[in-house]
């Protein structure tokens, strides 16, 4: 955890620019915060209605913890507010996707030819058998044809699975066998920091045994094109070839599941966090709208993964609801050179970019010398109106940086907290009132947060504790796929309100601080795994007598993973073995979960509990630095 008397006595403010202020979506945060908890369902009611529904609801929110219902008797389909809603308007011809690769590909997506390359991946799902309430994996990197493909599922009333290309033969077996989908999607390569990684080999490894997938859609991008080896393969663009441009959307209740991010339990059994359409749609269009304060001409840009929520949520719904112009990118930041974000900033006149602390120390890092700062000057960032850092706590340096160099003059650097069970960002620093440095800001409308302790009452400024959400939001998760039971223990901890897993205090000016995760979940890089799932890999290698994990701060990444190994008797540690190890874990997990270091030790210490003492390994690892 964070040095929290330190962060405590920070108290210095930084006032957005008064243009931005006055131009806001929400100029009285105080007053529309308030209206909104004191009348939830008169406030989320006039935020749904000025989305098309087929069937309007019958009554705002039923909430019985740990059940809630959003919505309920309304009907809809998310493609309808995402996509039609725009082509029958002023947006036909307007920009919606706007992708590019590190290798200096460039591909623009108008809202009418979405919604034509959408129906046609509809179409060809559902003739190969996909119907409402069907899984779909999309195992695609940063990609139209993964946006294609997610809300083609959307579209069809089916339920579409996004998995990370990062991870490994593990983590997509357990989610596939998890979900057991009809369909999978998954690319031969993608691209990252100048290399050609395969995925081919890993996926289908993956797939070995899983009985439920009937039909597998490969984006083949490599030429010579890979050979599809089984009946159930076919090419991406012999799917799709011939079928209709257009297909009614399947109108499904609020409440049908739109989608399922996985997230990793304290188990390590992968955890199907499910949203779903009525309620994500409200809440995620509103809360990016206030949040990142999204104007019709804006171009947005969320440097992420479009697998996280945040990715969702950022560069697929979010956007798309508010009718503006997506812009994403597959690859690394610093190519073809370290100057590549601010070329792409000043070419597409990018007005809001949301990216994590470590992409950002990235770009800090390309910095050679006294001065080299000035370099920005030679490109024009003044299009830039907010940056947004998310997914890992913000030092002040990195702020300051992206305050002064970054944003300029003319733009504003906000902090944000969210996590995948609430798909949208839920505390945060609004435009309307000054942030605070080492504060993720007060929640925002409709957001009823509170910082408590073990018997749920609530502490009084400045005080740690346990972060919760007093009442549920739209955009808020759903169930657990497959387990009501362990859905239920988000409301069980503190009854009657929702633990989001996190420490954290307010202070006496109402600004919060996340200071992390209550449970052994590791966020590295924004992608949050358990220990128990790394532990139990390694130890699964014949090597390895005992394994833990433990992690370090890290400069880029926020954290690392350090993997302590004491190996079987007859095996000695060597740097031969050391790679064997990463390898396993690489190819079990993924890129996503591989150590930043393997340490070699004789002895893991325990607790009179017999539990592995991680202060005192932590503790032992650094005092041989």
């Amino acid at each position: 955890m964070q040095d929290i008397k330190k962060i405590a006595e920070e108290k210095r403010t930084v006032s957005p620019p008064i243009y931005l202020r006055d131009a806001a979506h929400i100029k009285d945060y105080d007053r529309t915060y308030q209206r909104s908890v004191s009348d939830p369902e008169s406030f989320w009611g006039e935020v749904a209605s000025k989305f098309i529904w087929e069937e309007r609801w019958d009554k705002v929110l039923q909430f019985a913890p740990p059940k809630h219902r959003w919505f309920a008797g309304g009907k809809t389909n998310i493609t309808i507010n995402a996509l039609d809603r725009h082509i029958v308007g002023q947006r036909r011809n307007k920009v919606a996707l706007l992708w590019t690769s590190e290798r200096g590909q460039e591909v623009v997506v108008t809202y009418d030819r979405l919604l034509r390359r959408v129906c046609q991946v509809a179409n060809a799902l559902a003739s190969a058998g996909v119907q409402k309430g069907d899984r779909v994996v999309i195992c695609l990197p940063n990609s139209v044809e993964a946006i294609y493909s997610m809300l083609a599922c959307a579209r069809l009333g089916a339920i579409h699975v996004v998995l990370s290309t990062a991870m490994g033969r593990q983590l997509l077996r357990s989610r596939i066998e998890d979900a057991r989908p009809k369909v999978v999607f998954y690319a031969d390569v993608t691209y990252f920091e100048g290399k050609v990684i395969p995925l081919k080999g890993v996926v289908q490894d993956a797939l070995r045994g899983c009985d439920s997938v009937e039909k597998i859609v490969v984006v083949r991008r490599q030429e010579p094109k890979v050979e599809l080896f089984s009946s159930r393969e076919v090419d991406f663009q012999d799917f799709i070839s011939g079928q209709p441009q257009w297909i009614n959307p399947c109108i499904v209740d609020a409440d049908h599941p739109l989608f399922i991010l996985y997230t990793s339990g304290t188990t390590g059994k992968p955890k199907g966090l499910v949203h779903v359409h009525g309620g994500y749609m409200v809440g995620a269009a509103y809360l990016t709208r206030v949040f990142y304060d999204i104007q019709d001409s804006d171009i947005f840009w969320n440097a992420t993964d479009i697998s996280w929520v945040v990715g969702h949520t950022n560069i697929v719904y979010g956007p798309l609801l508010n009718g503006a112009t997506v812009f994403f990118r597959e690859g690394s930041l610093i190519l073809p050179d370290p100057n590549a974000a601010w070329k792409i900033i000043e070419r597409h006149g990018i007005n809001v970019l949301s990216i994590t602390p470590g992409r950002l120390k990235t770009l800090m890092g390309y910095r050679s010398g006294p001065g080299m700062d000035a370099r920005l000057d030679a490109y024009d960032l003044s299009t830039l109106r907010l940056v947004s850092l998310t997914g890992e706590p913000v030092s002040p340096e990195v702020y300051s940086w992206a305050k002064e160099f970054v944003a300029g003059k003319n733009g504003f650097v906000v902090d944000s907290w969210w996590q995948t069970e609430l798909a949208s960002p839920v505390i945060g620093s609004l435009l309307s009132y000054d942030s605070r440095l080492q504060r993720v800001g007060k929640p925002l409308p409709g957001v009823l947060a509170d910082v408590v302790d073990d018997s749920g009452k609530s502490l009084p400024p400045n005080t740690p504790g346990k972060l919760i959400l007093r009442r549920p939001i739209p955009c808020m998760v759903n169930t657990v796929w497959g387990s009501d039971e362990r859905y239920k223990k988000y409301w069980d901890e503190v009854p009657g309100a929702f633990s989001c897993g996190d420490n954290a205090f307010r202070d006496e000016d109402g600004y919060y601080a996340v200071l992390g995760r209550t449970d052994d979940a590791i966020t590295v890089g924004g992608y949050r795994i358990t220990v128990a799932e790394v532990e139990a890999i390694m130890k699964a290698h014949p090597y390895v007598e005992e394994v833990a994990a433990i992690t370090i701060a890290d400069a880029i990444m926020g954290k690392r993973v350090r993997m302590c190994v004491v190996l079987k008797q007859g095996f000695a540690p060597s740097g031969h073995l050391s790679s064997l190890l990463y390898d396993h874990i690489q190819y079990e997990l993924g890129r996503i979960a591989t150590p930043g270091q393997i340490v070699f030790c004789e002895a893991i210490p325990k607790t009179s509990e017999n539990k592995v003492d991680r202060e005192a390994l932590k503790a032992q690892v650094l005092s041989k630095e």
